[in-house]
């Protein structure tokens, strides 16, 4: 298995979201790395309870910021070798696909979070 420095442009796997970023700091059980670009927009609702509508609180889950810092378990990094896509194309990318996903679902957890994707949208592409 190759050996991850920092510096290194990696993929991880934080919650439910992807990203690809850049390995800051190494620690025993974590990699700390700085969010470049959204391969998977984090799941809607509660992690506890997946795919569930029925729970004390439907959580609305934003994907990390673009060079916000998160650790990341060792075993859900990976090298990333192709170039880095914009943060803002790669976000866009990640919830069009996200929404269509949830579209062709349609059960009531996906309509809920359909719904909280949605208003995440507004909030990430403000109308200019």
């Amino acid at each position: 298995m190759e050996e991850i420095k920092i510096g290194d442009i990696v993929t991880g796997i934080y919650k439910t979201g992807k990203y690809i970023g850049e390995v800051t700091d190494i620690r025993p059980a974590h990699y700390l790395v700085k969010v470049k670009a959204v391969l998977k927009h984090p799941q809607q609702g509660d992690l506890h309870n997946p795919k569930q509508v029925d729970v004390q609180f439907f959580h609305e889950r934003r994907a990390l910021a673009l060079n916000e810092q998160t650790n990341i378990p060792k075993q859900m990094v990976k090298p990333f070798e192709q170039d880095i896509p914009d943060y803002h194309d790669s976000l866009k990318e990640a919830i069009t696909t996200c929404k269509l996903e949830l579209t062709e679902k349609a059960t009531p957890w996906a309509t809920e979070s359909l719904k909280k994707i949605e208003n995440l949208e507004k909030d990430y592409f403000p109308a200019r």
